[in-house]
C-alpha cells in the first residue's frame, strides 16, 4: 500500500509541477528560472506544514513522500543553475541558487510554524 500512496502522490505532484512551471515560465520575463524557484519554495513551505502536522502515516506518504517529493525538483534546480553559469549569467546563477537555498529553508521553517499555529 505504501508504494501505491507514494505513486499516486508522485504522479499528481509531477503533473502539478509541470503545469504550474509552464504557467509561470510563460508569463515571466525573469532571468532566473522563476517557475522552478517558486515551485521549490512553495514545496518547502508545504513540506514544513505536512511534517509538523498530525497527519497519519498514509497521508504523510501520499503528501510528503509522493506529492511534494515529485512536485519539488532538485535535479531541475541544479540543471538550471548550472546553465546560468554556462551562459555567463553568474550573478543570476548565484541569486537563483542561494536564494533558493535560503528561502527554501525559511519556507520550511515558516510552514512548520504555520502548522503549529505560530
Amino acid at each position: 500500500m505504501d508504494y501505491v500512496l507514494v505513486g499516486i502522490g508522485g504522479a499528481l505532484g509531477s503533473v502539478t509541477r509541470y503545469i504550474l512551471g509552464r504557467f509561470i515560465s510563460e508569463r515571466s520575463n525573469s532571468k532566473i528560472p522563476l517557475g522552478t524557484f517558486i515551485i521549490n519554495i512553495t514545496g518547502a513551505f508545504f513540506l514544513g506544514i505536512v511534517s509538523n502536522s498530525v497527519a497519519g502515516r498514509n497521508l504523510s506518504l501520499l503528501l510528503a513522500d509522493g506529492f511534494l517529493g515529485a512536485y519539488t525538483t532538485f535535479s531541475t534546480f541544479m540543471y538550471e543553475g548550472f546553465n546560468l553559469f554556462q551562459e555567463k549569467e553568474k550573478l543570476n546563477a548565484f541569486t537563483y541558487i542561494f536564494g533558493s537555498l535560503i528561502l527554501g529553508v525559511t519556507g520550511y521553517a515558516l510552514g512548520r510554524l504555520f502548522a503549529a499555529g505560530i
